[in-house]
């Protein structure tokens, strides 16, 4: 379905040239609009599992798959800490409540995997509680493929320096702080147990049915298009999208006065608009 795209053109820095990454990304965004439609008129379901260190790029990603799709049909689940009652629950209860029904589109930033990675390194589950997820994972996994829901499961990858530079950013910049924590800075120290963390779950989950996709994601434009590219290639879509609808005349309007402005509270212009030209 996909068109051969233009040869990537770079930067002297060797990143990928951002006029070339806007004309891609728009150009694979209207293929993620035909994939939708095709799933919703198909009722397939949908799970892609978006994991890998903080600040890998996952969330980047994300918001470039969701922002051109229909929210109906596509939604993205970002669990925060479980509650104490979600404690006590079986440990993927939580997540199953947001699996898609048959037409939907479900992206977890994040997923049941925080048990192998952050609640593994920072001693938030027990060892007996981590090795039972490395045994039941597979089996869960088994038992959503079997049921008919398509899960795509992706691992960005970023080096320490670029995530360094990536929390130097956040730090700087008013509009990125919220995105960096405690716990962000507490696994930067924990670079070696999340390296180890991340094989052992590699080792277990990377199965057939359910196989991992590693995404490199040190320039983060490129990843995007990479992960977005891989992601339309795992479907023999077909393009449903309705055609253009003509607009009909629109009926006189009568019988109709609008109310004085003076009469409603209107918001203050803070950008006005130009002046009538002379």
């Amino acid at each position: 379905m996909l068109e051969p795209h233009a040869p990537p053109k770079f930067t002297k820095k060797g990143k990928l040239d951002a006029h070339y990454y806007e004309r891609e990304l728009a150009l694979l965004q209207a293929e993620l609009v035909r994939l939708q439609y095709w799933i919703r008129a198909e009722g397939e379901r949908v799970v892609v599992v978006f994991e890998g260190r903080d600040a890998a790029g996952k969330g980047g990603t994300i918001k470039r798959i969701a922002e051109c799709l229909n929210p109906r049909g596509a939604s993205i689940v970002a669990l925060g800490t479980p509650t104490e009652r979600e404690q006590t629950q079986w440990y993927f209860q939580r997540y199953v409540q947001h699996l898609p029904a048959a037409g939907e589109i479900v992206m977890f930033d994040r997923s049941w995997y925080n048990r192998a990675g952050v609640e593994r390194v920072m001693g938030f589950c027990t060892d007996a509680q981590y090795e039972e997820f490395l045994r039941a994972c597979p089996r869960f996994e088994a038992l959503l493929v079997r049921s008919g829901i398509r899960l795509i499961k992706y691992w960005f990858s970023v080096s320490a320096e670029e995530q360094e530079r990536r929390f130097q950013s956040r730090i700087h910049n008013t509009t990125k702080r919220w995105k960096i924590s405690p716990m962000d800075l507490e696994s930067r120290n924990r670079w070696v147990e999340y390296s180890k963390a991340k094989d052992t779950m590699l080792e277990y989950t990377d199965t057939k049915g359910a196989p991992w996709y590693v995404v490199p994601s040190d320039d983060k434009k490129r990843a995007r298009l990479n992960c977005i590219r891989h992601l339309l290639t795992q479907f023999d879509y077909q393009d449903l999208v309705p055609g253009p609808i003509e607009l009909p005349p629109r009926p006189p309007e009568t019988g109709y006065m609008r109310p004085p402005r003076d009469e409603q509270t209107y918001v203050p212009e803070g950008y006005p608009a130009p002046p009538p030209e002379a």
